[in-house]
């Protein structure tokens, strides 16, 4: 049996590299797949937590499809925002992105 330390671990490395996507580029496609990244690390903590344990259930199992299930619905509005943005400036980069800004 696989230790859970190591799903930990892949967790978060894959985590960290979302993270690491988020916070450095600019590129919007690119921070959308940054967070799909984070959410399926997160989905990997739900699993393994919910294989150990004396009593172990599929309640983590059962979150991890609710956790799919959102970063579906926000993978498709983000895709509807981001052609509407590149269909009004010609640009998918975030930093020319700034009307709320003050």
């Amino acid at each position: 049996m696989v230790s859970i330390t190591l799903f930990l671990a892949l967790a978060a490395i894959l985590f960290c590299i979302g993270l690491y996507g988020v916070l450095t580029r600019r590129h919007l496609v690119i921070v959308l797949a940054s967070i799909e990244l984070m959410l399926n690390a997160v989905n990997i903590n739900l699993v393994a937590f919910s294989a150990i344990g004396p009593f172990a259930n599929i309640t983590g199992q059962v979150f991890t499809l609710f956790v799919i299930t959102v970063a579906a619905a926000e993978a498709a509005v983000a895709l509807a925002i981001l052609i509407a943005l590149y269909r009004n400036r010609n640009s998918i980069d975030v930093l020319k992105h700034d009307l709320l800004r003050w």
